[in-house]
């Protein structure tokens, strides 16, 4: 640890991937001794999720979302691109801020460019194989780039990167038992159990294939289905009360999950990723077929030739490809062992250790 106590401002807004892994960067820097301020988005996910975090600090700012480049809307969004920059500015100066770090997407372009411009330490954290155009572009004004993949390196020519892995919040670290998980959920523990992480991004025909393929999958196959709550209605109603299909709209609990997880079907966004890594679970995995640059299905190919996850394309799924996944896995001890091992190999445990430990270096400087 450095001996001063820095005052670190971390951009992390928009979504779950970005908020996350700051969340987890902020709890790593209070027990450091430094000062921690959270910038996240208006959104309400952000505004949820900040509130279960009573002891860290944060400040909402307008976000930022880039249109197309030819698009009529690029002159308001550089405007606004450059009113927040302004107000990030301000915020800065009146917390005599040290340190910068934008965990990803256009909430922390304004924040790091302003940070530049006032001459502190600036830093930016992509969490995925293909790093978005964002961070691709908020790089440019970084002391350091830190990535949570090896195969993000080459998108960020001329630039330092360091591999440091994608933070993980401290309450992903204590899973309970699976015993006391499977009560939560109305489960049975000794029985397998595919958890569905369906979302509510364009999820809907992921969703709908679980409760056609259902009936095919293990004797004893269990379903704890995680919809979106845009979709909860609809996949309770397929799912027709079946005995061991649980259906949740939204699920604040993630680590009882994970802890009574056998095998996981889900999208390939890098922070989903990274917790079915640290918790050690075989995957299925269904890139969003509408990624931004299809970063989704380069993540899920990173997990694939590891062997820690089996990955399909949407399109080329159905009921009856998705129940012989399934079932390959569940039934087979060998394929299902090695794939938990693999996904385990892939986890940085000391992920937030990392970046913090370099932000600390780099003050050293």
């Amino acid at each position: 640890m450095t001996e001063k106590r820095l005052k670190v401002v971390i951009a992390c807004g928009g979504t779950g991937g970005h908020l996350f892994p700051g969340i987890a960067v902020a709890e790593e820097l209070r027990a450091r001794g430094h000062d921690p301020l959270l910038l996240i988005s208006q959104k309400n996910v952000d505004q949820e999720a900040s509130k279960k975090y009573g002891d860290l600090e944060f400040l909402a700012i307008p976000a930022v979302a880039k249109p197309s480049t030819l698009s009529p809307k690029m002159i308001p969004f550089l405007w606004k691109l450059w009113s927040t920059a302004r107000l990030c500015k301000k915020i800065l100066r009146e917390r005599n801020a040290d340190i910068v770090i934008g965990m990803g997407g256009f909430t922390s372009l304004p924040p790091v460019f302003a940070g530049r411009q006032l001459g502190l330490k600036t830093f930016v954290h992509d969490s995925n194989a293909l790093p978005g155009k964002a961070n691709r572009l908020t790089a440019k004004f970084c002391t350091q780039v830190f990535v949570g993949m090896k195969e993000a390196i080459p998108f960020f020519p001329r630039r330092e990167v360091i591999v440091t892995g994608t933070p993980v919040r401290g309450e992903m670290k204590c899973l309970p038992s699976r015993d006391d998980a499977a009560r939560k959920f109305g489960l049975n523990a000794t029985q397998p159990v595919l958890v569905v992480m369906g979302g509510s991004q364009g999820a809907r025909r992921l969703n709908a294939l679980v409760a056609e393929a259902f009936d095919h999958f293990p004797t004893g196959t269990q379903v704890l289905h995680v919809a979106g709550t845009l979709d909860e209605s609809r996949v309770r109603e397929a799912a027709n009360g079946r005995a061991g299909y649980t259906v949740l709209g939204f699920c604040d609990d993630m680590p009882a999950v994970y802890a009574v997880a056998d095998l996981v079907l889900c999208r390939s966004g890098a922070s989903s990723l990274t917790e079915l890594a640290y918790a050690g679970l075989a995957s299925i995995l269904v890139p969003f077929p509408y990624a931004a640059d299809d970063h989704q299905t380069k993540n899920a190919d990173a997990f694939a030739n590891a062997g820690a996850a089996k990955l399909v394309q949407e399109a080329q799924l159905d009921g009856d490809s998705l129940a012989r996944l399934v079932t390959e896995i569940l039934n087979n001890y060998d394929i299902h062992s090695s794939m938990k091992k693999a996904a385990a190999a892939l986890d940085v445990p000391d992920a937030a250790a990392r970046v913090c430990q370099n932000m600390e270096a780099a003050m050293k400087k």
